[in-house]
């Protein structure tokens, strides 16, 4: 098994129970403070993801490329350059955007936010800037190396520890107000970030086959060559990621005032913005943690095989991966999309975003492609391209916003749309930007066969779970209607040829006893 696909499924298997155990997470905090609580939350991260992409300024990306192609010429002391700069670099941005953002925390609350409670979550998510600013170095190293293992293990790390302590930090706040309950939980993500990170420190010290600390200034002092070479990858990332966490920081502060001109109290508001952002996206985004896994693996995968000018190589890798984003996309939104009230009773004890979802079901197939389409464009040097692109999806969703939450016959609807037609756009400019490089094959046949394929999965599991398992209980007719669903379009991709028999019996448990019925060799 190859270094990509053994790193991909890594990324796979602890991806999807890093999403299940951020679901738990979610949930908890959701019953403890309700949509009002998850929106303070919402409104609050966008900042600290700003923060976080300005002091990271796209260096994971850039030390995954540049440690991957250290490693294929055996260049050890230029590995440790990369990693000295690294660290250096991002520590000193962290120690001096962490006081900004505590200063600022209560501009930011009183007068861009609509909602002054914001502040206290701010405060308590300062602490984490500097923690990632380690553990991101660490990630783009061991991604370069092309092993998954210590960046998956410290995910699902991260987030049992979130889950240990978010109810009980919670509970403990929330007699003081929803705000402080909100921070309470901010704050166990905090600690569950350190102690993700002090994982990834120990498994770097002992796989790591040179001293980091001997001559560590020296290597930042003497090493203007990886400076340059780092930020030449690592500005044009940034960028496009900036223009993504600019983007997202304006989104609450713009939707807040557009839905006061609608006409929305402050209350009202940020329990709509919860729903939707805190709610509805969540399970739309669940199975990104698919392509994310594929994202990752790509960079040094590509970078390796672009490098030494194998461009056949570099377009099956990214056929392979889009193939796979389109099917697992596909499967997993028409389950989302057949199931939301259900799924959204059963997780938060309503249905109220359930909507949110039907209506942005669709533009999220075009969301999962992002994940391997960005990786390869950073891959192949053409990181201003990815950041132009989501310049120009970010520039239209905001002026959508504006244009359509400001409208009292749209609100929260209209931010819905603008989120829908952003995400359309950039993965379409993505598209362009990357056919004008290599060539990306479009095999009309399997997605024509696989629209068909997934209309009479929906309706089938929509029969299921009104009328076959009706009997059973929620959790019950849920599993096994999502249990029937997945192998029905297994079966279906199989009889039709969308899947062929090797690619079946890769499939983990199922693969093998499914692949008998294949009807073609």
């Amino acid at each position: 098994m190859s270094k990509f696909i053994k790193g991909t499924l890594i990324l796979l298997i602890a991806g999807f129970i890093t999403r299940i155990l951020g679901f738990v997470n979610r949930i908890v905090l959701a019953r403890f403070v309700g949509e009002e609580g998850v929106g303070l939350f919402m409104m609050a991260s966008p900042t600290l993801f700003l923060v976080i992409a300005i002091t990271q300024i796209g260096l994971p990306v850039a030390i995954s490329k540049f440690v991957a192609e250290a490693t294929a010429e055996k260049d050890s002391y230029k590995v440790k350059a990369v990693l000295a700069v690294s660290l250096t670099v991002t520590l000193v941005l962290s120690l001096i955007f962490t006081p900004i953002l505590v200063l600022g925390a209560k501009f930011l609350s009183e007068h861009l936010f609509t909602d002054s409670r914001v502040y206290y979550p701010l405060l308590a998510m300062a602490p984490i800037i500097p923690i990632t600013a380690v553990s991101a170095v660490l990630r783009g190293y061991f991604q370069g190396k092309q092993d998954m293992n210590p960046f998956a293990i410290s995910q699902v790390l991260e987030q049992v520890v979130r889950i240990l302590l978010i109810a009980f930090l919670t509970k403990q706040f929330l007699p003081y107000g929803i705000e402080y309950a909100t921070a309470g939980a901010v704050a166990a993500a905090v600690i569950g970030e350190l102690v993700s990170s002090l994982y990834l420190l120990t498994r770097f010290k002992f796989k790591k086959k040179f001293k980091l600390r001997k001559s560590f200034f020296h290597s930042v002092l003497n090493n203007r060559q990886t400076f340059s070479d780092l930020m030449s990858v690592a500005i044009p990332t940034t960028g496009s990621r900036m223009i993504g966490s600019i983007a997202w920081f304006l989104e609450p502060i713009v939707v807040a005032q557009s839905l006061a001109i609608a006409g929305l109290s402050v209350a009202a508001a940020t329990k709509s913005y919860g729903e939707l952002t805190g709610y509805a996206l969540p399970l739309l985004t669940l199975p990104s943690f698919i392509t994310v896994s594929l994202g990752t693996s790509l960079i040094p995968a590509i970078s390796e095989a672009y490098a030494h000018n194998k461009i056949r190589i570099v377009e099956y890798k990214l056929y392979q991966s889009l193939r796979f984003t389109f099917l697992s996309g596909v499967i997993s939104l028409v389950i989302i999309y057949v199931l939301a009230d259900p799924l959204m009773l059963l997780m938060y004890g309503n249905s109220n975003s359930a909507h949110y979802i039907r209506s942005l079901a669709p533009y999220f197939l075009f969301f999962f492609y992002q994940g391997p389409l960005q990786a390869a464009m950073q891959a192949m040097n053409m990181a201003t391209a990815a950041m132009v692109n989501s310049f120009i999806g970010a520039l239209v969703k905001t002026v959508l916003i504006l244009a359509l939450a400001t409208r009292p016959e749209f609100g929260i609807h209209g931010v819905s749309i603008a989120l829908g037609v952003g995400t359309v756009l950039v993965t379409v400019l993505h598209f362009i930007s990357i056919s004008r490089k290599i060539h990306i094959p479009f095999y009309w046949r399997e997605y024509i066969v696989t629209g068909i394929i997934m209309c009479l999965t929906g309706y089938t599991g929509h029969l299921l779970f009104q009328r076959v398992f009706i009997n059973f209980g929620l959790i019950s007719n849920l599993l096994l209607t999502m249990t029937v669903m997945l192998l029905l379009f297994l079966i279906f991709l199989m009889l039709t040829g969308v899947l062929n028999k090797t690619e079946v019996e890769k499939i983990p448990i199922v693969g093998k006893p499914l692949a008998w019925l294949m009807l073609t060799r």
